[in-house]
């Protein structure tokens, strides 16, 4: 572990951080606890349980069904919503203003698309069939049981403990300065904005899965069924620049064998949990700047090359008529205008916040405000594309592009675009 060069603050082995989207997973073992209750049903519509529940197309909330929002297929467009509000009645408030503020990408169970807001509306449907907050219902099923109890959920409680906070490096020379902010807005809790703990509670909470669902205590997290049930890949692009989905999981194959992976941002870090099933392997880090990303994938890449080899992509450019490709696509706040030009796919990215609360959370979470140059990109296979001028052997699955169902999706980063009229 490495001393921050900003704060000077030592990283311990019981050093908590912001463990980001991983909380996902946690979430999602949550609604498996109650399906295994009876409490909730996969397959029934969310509405049967959350009548409240709309999305601003008329009709598309309805379509929803609980799967749909642990397996990031539920189409509702809400990447980039960040409403403020705290309290018991902050994920009430966020499902509110979903019914005027955010419609869908696509119909239940046609696509995939990374979905926070998915995971905001599982974690509000639990408080209404539990009758208790999110944050209480993490804390006493999955904290207590997985081997996680000193894990918390506030700001307040984490500053009890050793506690690392994100940074971010300037862009022309590199220095870090820390972040400004710490968690998300609490609406963000089941996906992934409040939950804090060390890398021995990741190892811990893996291992219960790892474990059939046993926590390292002998408690039963999760029934066998259950965490074999969340291993199953449920929906799958067939792209490789986007990992097949469980339940909750992403699900890669790695040096022959299943991996199962999350990563989590945090404003300024990044933490990823690894679970190995058919090598008895739980893997946990965090870096406190973003760019560890890259060195996470390079250790995972190195862990699965122990089991066999790991095949490493071939991709050549190839001619392809890109006029298909060109147009406008947007999601929740962001706009992509994709053009033709000098034999490549052009994109200019746009942030389009819908106020100024937005704003100011969006941009204190990634470090400051979203200005990207155009970038260009040349095609390499059907509707896939990669950055031009960048050697193509070993490219990071993350840095390609795909496009969908006769271009009417662009997917980047594991999250869709839809065209739309400009």
């Amino acid at each position: 572990m490495l001393t921050p060069k900003a704060t000077g603050a030592p990283m311990r082995q019981d050093t908590g951080f912001l463990i980001g989207s991983i909380t996902k997973i946690m979430t999602t073992t949550v609604v498996f606890q109650q399906v295994e209750r009876g409490t909730l049903d996969l397959d029934a519509p969310v509405v049967d349980y959350l009548p409240e529940f709309r999305l601003a197309v008329p009709g598309a909330a309805e379509k929803i069904q609980v799967r749909h929002l642990v397996t990031h297929t539920s189409g509702i467009d809400a990447d980039l919503f960040f409403p403020d509000a705290s309290g018991r009645d902050a994920l009430k408030t966020y499902v509110e203003r979903l019914g005027r503020e955010c419609g869908a990408l696509f119909e239940p169970g046609e696509c995939v698309s990374y979905s926070n807001g998915g995971m905001i509306v599982a974690g509000r449907l639990l408080e209404v069939v539990t009758g208790q907050p999110y944050h209480e219902l993490l804390e006493r099923d999955v904290f207590a049981t997985a081997g996680m109890a000193d894990a918390c959920t506030s700001a307040e409680r984490a500053i009890l403990r050793s506690t690392a906070i994100g940074h971010f490096p300037d862009p022309a020379t590199g220095a870090v300065r820390p972040t400004g902010m710490f968690t998300l807005p609490p609406t963000w809790g089941p996906a992934g904005g409040t939950a804090i703990g060390t890398i021995a509670h990741l190892l811990a909470f893996g291992r219960a899965h790892l474990n059939d669902g046993i926590g390292p205590s002998g408690a039963r997290l999760l029934s066998a069924e259950s965490v074999a049930r969340m291993r199953s890949v449920a929906f799958d692009t067939g792209t490789p620049n986007t990992s097949p989905v469980g339940h909750g999981w992403l699900v890669r194959s790695l040096g022959g064998t299943t991996v199962l992976t999350m990563s989590g941002a945090s404003p300024g870090g990044v933490a990823v949990l690894v679970v190995v099933p058919e090598h008895d392997l739980v893997f946990a880090a965090y870096g406190n700047d973003s760019r560890a990303l890259a060195l996470h994938d390079e250790l995972l890449l190195w862990l699965a090359g122990l089991f066999g080899p790991v095949e490493t992509p071939t991709y050549a450019p190839q001619t392809v008529d890109l006029a298909p490709y060109a147009g406008t696509y947007r999601s929740n706040q962001l706009r992509i205008d994709v053009s033709v030009v000098d034999g490549a796919l052009e994109e200019q990215i746009t942030y389009e916040p819908h106020d100024q609360v937005q704003e100011r959370i969006f941009t204190g979470f990634i470090g400051g405000p979203l200005t990207a140059p155009p970038l260009r990109y040349v095609p390499i296979g059907k509707d896939l594309f990669a950055p031009a001028g960048i050697p193509l052997d070993g490219l990071p699955p993350h840095y390609l592009i795909s496009y969908h169902c006769e271009a009417a999706y662009r997917c980047a980063g594991g999250r869709m675009t839809r065209r739309t009229a400009v």
